[in-house]
Parts: structure tokens; sequence; C-alpha cells
């Protein structure tokens, strides 16, 4: 499939993705495939800070104001604002206005899918190292607990 086939033909999103799937598995990389990987990368580096998967998670429960997330997250506005900006350019929240107040809440909840994946990664490996350092300590012990 030519890269103005791809870009033209919005109704199928698999498309796209079996283009990068194919350069994985060994094809050639075309400019679709190398601007998809781009924008799996800035996608998950919106992700990559702490404050923001703070925001994030804050935004979880529902829709808040600036203000409201300044003292669920304990940051100034200025730092909040800009987190807000990455995580907004990035797809994963947008905003509406009412009256003076800006309300941001989150636009993919499939962010939280990631979210749970490291979190379920992060657990196996430390039943992993919990595992090993218990038979270490039997090892040393003796057998003996």
């Amino acid at each position: 499939m030519r890269l103005a086939a791809l870009r033209a033909d919005t109704a199928a999103p698999c498309a796209s993705m079996n283009v990068w799937l194919y350069s994985l598995l060994g094809g050639e990389m075309t400019d679709f495939s190398t601007q998809l990987l781009e924008r799996i990368a800035d996608r998950l580096k919106a992700i990559a800070d702490p404050m923001r998967l703070r925001i994030l998670h804050t935004l979880q429960a529902g829709e808040h104001n600036v203000n409201d997330i300044l003292g669920l997250v304990g940051s100034s506005q200025a730092n909040v604002s800009k987190h807000l900006a990455v995580l907004k350019k990035a797809g994963l929240v947008d905003c509406r206005r009412e009256g003076t107040s800006i309300f941001y809440f989150i636009s993919d909840p499939e962010v939280f899918d990631i979210c749970r994946i490291c979190c379920d990664g992060l657990e196996r490996q430390i039943n992993a190292d919990r595992t090993a350092i218990e038979q270490g300590r039997a090892e040393m012990m003796g057998g003996h607990t």
C-alpha cells in the first residue's frame, strides 16, 4: 500500500499498523512507519514524568479546573500548566472553558491501560526479585527459613 493511500484511508486505521508491523518484521521502513514510531515515542514521553502521571490519575476521577489540580498534585500553577500543555498536545487530555475557569479531562482513557501494563510488569519483577531473595536466604541458612 502506498504512503498516499494510507494517509487518505482514515477509515482503516489498522492499515497503518500493518505497515509498521511489516517494517518491524524486516520490511523497509517507510516515511509513514517512521512517523508512526515518532508519534508513539511522543505519546510515551508525555506520560514519562511523575508529575504528569499524578495529573492524569487526578483527572481519572473526573474533570477538574486548574486550581483543583494544583491542590491535588501539590505544585505551582506554572508547573501544572506546563504539564497540562504537554498532555494536551499528546492528545491525552482536553479542556473546556466555563466562564473564567478551564476544566481539564481525560480525552484518551486508554492511557491508563499503559499505566496498568507498567504496574503489572513492575509487580512481576518485584515478585521475581522476592522469590530470588527468599531462595538465596534459604540457601544461606542451609535450607532453614
